[in-house]
């Protein structure tokens, strides 16, 4: 049998070598990105871990909110990425910069959106996910400031993603690199007091991310602005848009707007029924999926810069070689898969001793780990690079959101509800079937992955 659904059809050892060296130049900028932006949610963790419990429990239920804005805006960006890696192929410069301007525009109006409702309904939002006061009352005062930030969040998240489609990775990694530096320096003297900074705890956190947040727009901005020889943005693109291309940015953006929405709605419906088990549970939770972050920088870097190889080698014009990569691809994302469930697996222990859980969060924090590393973070890694990178990159939008809403909403959600309220099942059965969706995607995702109707060059 050959290695993971067939071999190399190309022979040509020099241009293996280039693509391997030019997928690397990607990843790597993009894994460090990824790292870095686990790391200010880990900044987070630590700090208020060692602050309280309660205290933990209600940002990391806030940060649900953010969570689903974020998603909404990578959506919108994955889906402009489309077109934009593939003008880029094709080096049309007009059409970049048309689809850079809707981008942002709908990005401008998605925070908008959010904070406005963070702003106005925080305790609401915060009631979806636990119904203990305190985990409630930490959580809304840390999204009430958050929000503030969002509109400028959205501009520079929407307009970094934008470049990566352009092959500039350099500079997202240089920004969130100092976004990094800001956030944790300001956390640790506002949680807990520290270089002559008032301790306020919670509301110290959100105030150290919206710095760090106004830090990240602000050197976006002024990249876009002064910096940018590739595209700019025309105020005429920005409020005028061209209806062929703006069709075409509903047609790919759309499904995988609404994918990430599903997807990231679906992902805090889950941290609500774990929120409604208890504290405990919701304070392990949070570690675990901040190590899932930490173990998977590479492989999402991968699924992200799979994306962009794909999009320009069939907007160049080349379905042949584009298949090849595909497969090479895949392949690399089993082997990093592999890597990073053996991270998981490794770092649990060290992680578990720096934070303060209760005996119980403890007790469920080992076995999660173990669900987490044995599993679920190799499955997670070849679907995304299946369904963000390959499909994706091809045009083939439709399909991850169907896969996501059957495997995540009618079976993982349904049935971990039914385990969690109904059936009384042990609250680390519950956490297995809540996760159970990576695991029903993998037929799926390469059953999409040999239609190959990701083959299609979908410039105009």
């Amino acid at each position: 049998m050959i290695w993971l659904y067939g071999g190399d059809s190309v022979n040509d050892q020099s241009e293996r070598k280039s693509f391997y060296m030019n997928v690397f130049a990607l990843v790597l900028p993009m894994a460090l990105q990824n790292l870095i932006n686990a790391g200010v949610t880990a900044a987070d963790v630590v700090m208020l871990g060692n602050l309280s419990e309660v205290a933990l429990s209600g940002v990391s239920l806030a940060n649900q909110v953010t969570f689903i804005m974020m998603l909404a805006t990578f959506g919108l960006t994955s889906g402009a990425s489309v077109l934009m890696a593939q003008y880029w192929g094709k080096k049309d410069r007009t059409s970049l910069e048309k689809v850079l301007a809707m981008t942002l525009a709908i990005s401008i109006c998605l925070g908008l959106l959010f904070e406005f409702a963070g702003v106005s309904f925080s305790r609401p939002l915060l009631r979806v996910f636990s119904n203990e006061p305190g985990v409630i009352e930490n959580g809304a005062a840390y999204i009430r400031i958050l929000a503030l930030s969002y509109v400028f969040t959205c501009f520079s998240s929407a307009y970094l993603n934008i470049l990566r489609s352009l092959e500039q990775v350099v500079i997202s990694t240089v920004v969130y690199g100092i976004s990094l530096v800001v956030n944790i320096t300001l956390n640790y003297g506002l949680i807990f007091g520290h270089f002559g900074l008032p301790a306020l705890g919670v509301t110290g956190a959100a105030l150290a991310t919206v710095t760090a947040r106004m830090v990240e727009f602000g050197i976006s901005a002024a990249h876009l602005a002064f910096f940018n020889r590739q595209i700019k943005l025309r105020l005429r693109h920005l409020f005028f848009w061209d209806r062929f291309l703006a069709h075409d940015f509903m047609v790919y953006s759309v499904p995988v707007l609404a994918n990430e929405l599903f997807w990231g709605s679906g992902m805090s419906t889950v941290s609500g029924i774990i929120g409604h088990i208890g504290s405990a549970m919701v304070a392990a939770n949070s570690v675990i999926g901040v190590m899932r972050q930490l173990s998977t920088v590479v492989s999402f870097g991968l699924a992200n810069a799979t994306a962009i190889i794909i999009g320009k080698t069939l907007g160049a014009g080349d379905a042949r070689m584009a298949k090849v990569y595909g497969g090479r691809l895949l392949r690399l994302t089993v082997i990093i898969g592999i890597c990073a469930g053996l991270l998981t697996l490794a770092i649990s222990p060290l992680i578990a001793t720096h934070m303060a859980f209760t005996p119980e969060a403890a007790a469920h924090f080992r076995g999660m780990a173990i669900i987490a590393g044995s599993y679920f973070v190799l499955f997670q890694c070849y679907n995304a690079t299946i369904i963000v990178g390959v499909l994706r990159g091809g045009g083939d939008t439709k399909f991850g959101m169907y896969v996501d809403i059957a495997t995540l909403w009618c079976v993982a959600i349904t049935f971990g509800s039914l385990a969690a309220f109904y059936w009384k099942l042990p609250v680390l059965a519950v956490y297995a079937i809540l996760t159970c969706d990576e695991v029903i995607k993998i037929p799926l995702s390469t059953w999409g992955y040999f239609r190959y109707r990701w083959l299609r060059d979908v410039t105009r």
